[in-house]
């Protein structure tokens, strides 16, 4: 392995040692396999990672102009040989797969350099892959030398930690999200750049920051508002930023001191949303209301009638949540059953109330109910 991938952060001859509690909300400054064997076991709801791509770049690249092109020639992204890099693979991998919780899940980013030798070594670890997203670049960077076929995309590997893992996908948001439409895996969304490019003396900062779309689309898809979010190769900090905008807790971990000084001046310029704007309410499956609730609620009183949909019947609402109709007793579902000669029916969908002269359907009543318990549970106004 590479030796800068090896040493650990050191203080004297010590190693550092954080408590968990320390870390998070903040970016620790070290070798991020080191930092994360000190990160508890299934501790992590979720787990950004963007790695080192090992792009194997020999030559400086030129545009047609001559001017020279500001690619990724850093030194964190050199490995001697493939081997290299598996090994290096292997072991932040494992430990991704050692601190996230059951119900958690990991995404990882790449190119075709690297990323089907990291789906191989995840799927080796007992990762369970859910999708492989195409990120496509809308405003990609051309094919100069004119060589290959534009490299317009980078792909995503979206992974559960096991085949039996009950992970978060806010799915019917998402649909919303997408107005109204199943979310696909293909995304159109550009490349960082304007202000959110962040640069020194007019040079990029960073040769592959990641766009704050592409993470708010993560994290809002696959996490809860209070979720911890790993992002193991912080770079600049968009994971943070964005994990931050919505509500989650946070811990980064980069390596090189100029991308740390960068994230914690994003994280300082960062405002959470409002909680009452965080909320999954599309997710919350709807909870069992009986007829009594709605009684005990003063929605329906005791003494009013409840009415068929043509109003020809009616059946008295009694206090203890029962109906009288004619010289029979029962439940909402009982007593509409009997009126339709039938064996079984669904009284929320029979019965109505009348207000203001105009019958209305106790299956709203109960709706409403539920909307007024969510909104009190939460402090919405």
């Amino acid at each position: 392995m590479h030796l800068r991938h090896m040493s650990g952060r050191m203080i004297g001859d010590q190693k550092t040692v954080l408590k968990f509690e320390t870390m998070l909300n903040n970016v620790i400054s070290g070798d991020s396999i080191e930092i994360m064997k000190q990160i508890p076991d299934n501790s992590v709801d979720l787990i950004f990672a963007d790695p080192p791509y090992n792009l194997q770049l020999e030559n400086e690249l030129y545009r047609p102009n001559e001017t020279k092109v500001n690619g990724v020639s850093e030194d964190w992204d050199k490995f001697r040989s493939f081997q290299d890099y598996d090994d290096f693979t292997l072991n932040w991998l494992s430990q991704c797969k050692r601190i996230l919780k059951e119900s958690g899940t990991i995404w990882v980013i790449g190119t075709y350099h690297n990323i089907f030798r990291v789906g191989k070594i995840m799927q080796d670890l007992g990762f369970w892959i859910l999708n492989d997203i195409v990120w496509i670049k809308t405003n990609p960077m051309p094919n100069f030398k004119g060589t290959r076929f534009n490299n317009a995309h980078e792909t995503l590997i979206w992974a559960s930690k096991d085949k039996e893992s009950k992970y978060t996908f806010n799915y019917k948001t998402m649909k919303a999200y997408n107005d109204d439409l199943q979310m696909r895996s293909d995304w159109y969304i550009p490349i960082c750049q304007g202000d959110e490019r962040i640069k020194i003396n007019g040079q990029k900062l960073h040769p592959t920051q990641k766009p704050e779309a592409l993470l708010y689309r993560i994290i809002t898809a696959t996490s809860k508002p209070g979720d911890i979010v790993l992002d193991p190769f912080a770079g600049t900090g968009t994971t943070l930023v964005v994990a931050k905008k919505l509500g989650r807790s946070f811990i980064g971990i980069e390596k090189e001191p100029l991308y740390v000084d960068a994230c914690r001046e994003r994280l300082k310029n960062t405002a959470s949303y409002q909680q009452k704007l965080l909320d999954y309410p599309l997710e919350i499956r709807p909870k069992r209301v009986p007829f009594g609730s709605l009684i005990e609620n003063g929605y329906v009183k005791a003494g009013e009638y409840l009415y068929s949909p043509d109003g020809e019947a009616r059946a008295l609402v009694l206090a203890n949540g029962t109906l009288s109709y004619e010289d029979k007793y029962g439940s909402i579902h009982k007593i509409s059953a009997m009126i339709l000669n039938k064996p079984a029916n669904n009284g929320w969908a029979f019965w109505y109330v009348k207000r203001d002269g105009k019958l209305v359907s106790i299956n709203d009543l109960r709706q409403k109910l539920l909307k007024d318990q969510y909104a009190n549970h939460h402090g919405i106004q």
